[in-house]
């Protein structure tokens, strides 16, 4: 029998709370398949020699893939599963860059719980760090997100 894994309700997601990421060595695979990906076609990703001439000292990362890294973190904790329902959006701030071969880890602190106006339902609003191996902030960011309350059934 399986054991079904279930994340936070808004209710347990208190003000002041704090949840800890596991941490990830970014790739250079990692950032070809980002940039790849998503079209950044920019060549402060692509040619490190120009990246070099910005002053930058290695592989560079785009800040959308350090912060897809740290929500991907965000949801190996589990503390969303089940009950994440809605990302409403955020802010985002660039503290440093991140390079090939740097550690990354987010810590989450939840700053505002409230009831949504649908029964059932909070909007929960967090404030993540994300630092490198060194301990230096990276990025910052505040997602706003719908989260399923007590009593509200999962799919």
């Amino acid at each position: 029998m399986s054991e079904h894994v279930l994340g936070m309700t808004y209710e347990e997601m208190t003000v002041g709370r704090v949840v800890k990421t596991a941490r990830r060595t970014v790739t250079e695979t990692d950032l070809i398949n980002f940039i790849t990906l998503a079209g950044f076609t920019e060549p402060l990703f692509w040619d490190a020699t120009h990246a070099a001439s910005a002053g930058y000292t290695g592989r560079l990362l785009p800040a959308a893939l350090v912060y897809a890294l740290a929500e991907g973190l965000v949801l190996q904790t589990n503390m969303l599963h089940g009950t994440g329902m809605a990302f409403m959006g955020m802010c985002l701030d660039v503290k440093a860059p991140v390079y090939v071969g740097d550690t990354i880890s987010c810590e989450v602190e939840i700053t505002e719980s409230r009831p949504s106006s649908k029964p059932g339902r909070g909007v929960v609003t967090s404030r993540n760090v994300v630092c490198n191996q060194r301990g230096e902030e990276v990025l910052v960011y505040t997602p706003v997100r719908l989260i399923r309350g007590r009593g509200e059934p999962a799919s």
